[in-house]
């Protein structure tokens, strides 16, 4: 079954991670891809050596059911592909920084008044405005330091964490992936392509938006908590005897003690104020997290998993992302997804989190090659094999 976005043809003009994750969302939704690389490709392609050389697995998530076409845009014969390409596009998708479209005259107000149709999506790091707008970002910059996600997570006097790759980058992609859905359904009512604008910095501030907007409205300090410190000991993590991590989800405390205390099967517990009541474990909680975590020592995780759901405590593994593969509910939940290969066979690859009609995406065609698609592509905006040959001999495509 095809994809809610069949028909709808996207340029993407995007490098490294967060305009290429929006513009693969878009691909697994059904819409046309073309996406346009400099003649020596995306710099991510190059994140090959971090993988032996052979493959290179993040590249593919964001780049899978694209076409790909090389061309200069630095020449004028190279930005007159890019505004043909442009001429019919429904949607165009960048990430590169505002001011190298205004040389480019890639720029808004540029691509409107040549497709007024065409919805423009700007991915930055900073935004548009204000005095940072060309700053360079990656979600690294932008959102993991810049946003405050860093150091929200940093307990006093240790040092900061280590972003994994992509983070805020996925999340930013996704955000504008919903952000182009919407301005595509204001077009079929109103005709007029918009500019769609999001940031890293504003996904970052979004995603911190509980500690954010106690900030903005109470002016309260956001500091990290060590989990034995939780304002309530019901809603923290714990080890099981076999070091194994799980997270109890009681955030509605009173309502859920009476059942956390039949599974801990130590009913004295019942009549003590600090365990018995929200106020007092509150008080108490580096007590209680002490207390509870001596109990929860006795039996492993998966014991205490069946303890749990036996008396309806609401919990949760801490798993690492390599166990996610094996993991059944992950599997049942369509979070891989088999992508075709270039050479006929197929791999499983990470499915992008939204489906339509129960069914995972279709993607009919394996990350591209660089420039793969050129030819092809130049030959449907109806240049000859002549031009083509002429523009390879002068070095403006590959």
């Amino acid at each position: 079954m095809k994809g809610p976005l069949d028909g709808v043809n996207v340029v993407e003009l995007g490098l490294w991670l967060a305009g290429p994750a929006c513009g693969a969302i878009l691909a697994d939704w059904g819409a046309d891809v073309i996406k346009i690389e400099p003649l020596d490709g995306d710099p991510f392609r190059g994140y090959i050596h971090m993988f032996g050389g052979e493959i290179n697995p993040p590249f593919e998530l964001d780049n899978r059911g694209k076409r790909s076409i090389a061309a200069d845009l630095r020449s004028d014969a190279g930005r007159q592909i890019a505004l043909d390409l442009l001429a019919d596009a429904d949607v165009f998708v960048t990430n590169y920084r505002p001011g190298g479209l205004d040389r480019l005259g890639l720029d808004w107000e540029s691509v409107h008044a040549h497709n007024p149709k065409c919805v423009y999506l700007s991915l930055t790091g900073y935004g548009l405005d204000g005095p940072e707008r060309d700053r360079a970002a990656y979600d690294m910059g932008a959102f993991w330091a810049r946003a405050g996600v860093a150091a929200s997570l940093t307990l006093e006097g240790q040092p900061l964490p280590y972003q994994r790759g992509g983070m805020g980058d996925h999340m930013t992609g996704l955000a504008a992936a919903g952000g182009v859905a919407a301005a595509l359904y204001r077009r079929d009512r109103t005709g007029e392509g918009t500019l769609v604008e999001t940031s890293m910095l504003r996904l970052g501030m979004y995603q911190m938006g509980t500690d954010l907007s106690a900030n903005v409205r109470l002016r309260t300090e956001t500091t990290a908590t060590p989990i034995h410190q939780a304002a309530n000991p019901l809603l923290t993590g714990y080890q099981g005897s076999d070091g194994e991590w799980f997270w109890l989800l009681c955030l509605e405390g009173d309502r859920h003690w009476p059942l956390v205390l039949a599974a801990l099967n130590h009913p004295e517990l019942g009549d003590d104020p600090r365990f018995c009541t929200i106020e007092g474990r509150t008080e108490n909680t580096e007590f209680v997290c002490a207390e509870l975590q001596e109990i929860f020592r006795r039996h492993t995780r998966d014991e205490w998993g069946e303890i749990f759901d036996r008396e309806g405590v609401w919990w949760a593994r801490v798993q690492h992302v390599h166990e996610l593969v094996e993991d059944e509910q992950a599997i049942a939940a369509r979070g891989f997804v088999e992508i075709p290969l270039a050479d006929g066979s197929t791999a499983p690859m990470v499915a992008t989190p939204v489906d339509f009609d129960g069914r995972p995406a279709e993607i009919s065609q394996p990350t591209p090659e660089l420039g793969q698609h050129t030819e092809l592509i130049l030959l449907e905006l109806g240049r000859t094999w002549e031009d083509i040959a002429a523009l390879q001999e002068a070095g403006i495509i590959a």
